[in-house]
């Protein structure tokens, strides 16, 4: 049980429910506000004005910044107010006027989040969603409800996903591009006046997490035998089976279209030059 005023670095005025369970070296900040059955992990920061509402778990040495709102109810028409969780990693970086719901019964109760993800200012994540580990949300992104975020992905500045949809590791995503179809892993993607588009591969996010210089060049060839071989799905698969049958690149791709419920992003457009891709 904790108690206001008497414990080091928890501000006078910040309000913590009896049933929450605070780590080690957890500060709270004025105002904010710890709900019922929230666990804070070790050394994690909870700056001023912030809500912790319920149900929620959050790891450790995670910095949130005020204004935020995690554990709030899910914007859902049917939630009947049932019991349902965040579930938060280690390393995490929550800045200003970021929301994240909890789930729903009907989504699994459970919205997840790995380690080391940084969410800038006011982006927002839907109930029942799953976001991996080292993903970049840049101000203003919206995932709606069940969306899924592989690691290293990048959703850009005022960016929406629509609910269900998948964003495959080490993609990227522009500033205000609305997502309707699953985002292939390793792709960059981006919006025009009149639709989003598709433009090969994201190598310089790749390369800035270390991938080596033949797992990119495989992935723009199977990009090309994607997108520029005027073959179907199934026999763009087919290719990519037989010349790579073996290749982790091409088992991350192929596996990642064989579980889409929404389809994949086909929309391809030659690279411009200049881009920066090689």
């Amino acid at each position: 049980m904790i108690e206001e005023n008497n414990i080091p670095g928890i501000h006078p005025t910040a309000i913590i429910n009896p049933n929450a369970q605070l780590g080690n070296n957890v500060s709270v900040g004025a105002y904010s506000i710890i709900g019922d059955n929230v666990i804070i992990g070790d050394n994690t920061e909870i700056m001023h004005h912030s809500v912790i509402d319920k149900y929620v778990t959050i790891g450790k040495n995670c910095r949130i910044f005020p204004f935020s709102s995690i554990g709030t109810a899910p914007q859902d028409v049917t939630f009947k107010n049932e019991p349902t969780f965040v579930e938060m990693g280690d390393n995490n970086i929550i800045r200003e006027f970021t929301t994240i719901n909890r789930g729903t019964v009907k989504g699994g109760a459970y919205t997840r989040i790995g380690n080391n993800n940084f969410f800038m200012t006011y982006t927002h994540i839907a109930h029942d969603c799953k976001v991996g580990n080292f993903t970049i949300f840049i101000n203003g992104a919206t995932l709606a409800g069940h969306v899924e975020v592989e690691d290293y992905a990048v959703v850009g500045a005022f960016s929406s996903v629509h609910q269900f949809c998948r964003i495959g590791r080490n993609a990227y995503i522009g500033g205000y591009t609305v997502v309707l179809q699953d985002i292939l892993p390793f792709a960059k993607v981006a919006q025009t006046r009149d639709n989003y588009h598709l433009y090969g591969p994201n190598s310089i996010g790749m390369m800035r997490n270390g991938i080596n210089r033949e797992f990119i060049d495989n992935v723009k060839d199977i990009f090309k035998i994607l997108f520029r071989q005027d073959l179907n799905t199934t026999q763009a698969l087919e290719r990519i089976n037989e010349e790579y049958p073996l290749g982790n690149e091409a088992t991350i791709i192929t596996e990642f279209i064989s579980k889409t419920r929404r389809g994949i992003l086909k929309n391809f457009q030659a690279r411009e030059r200049g881009s920066g891709d090689e």
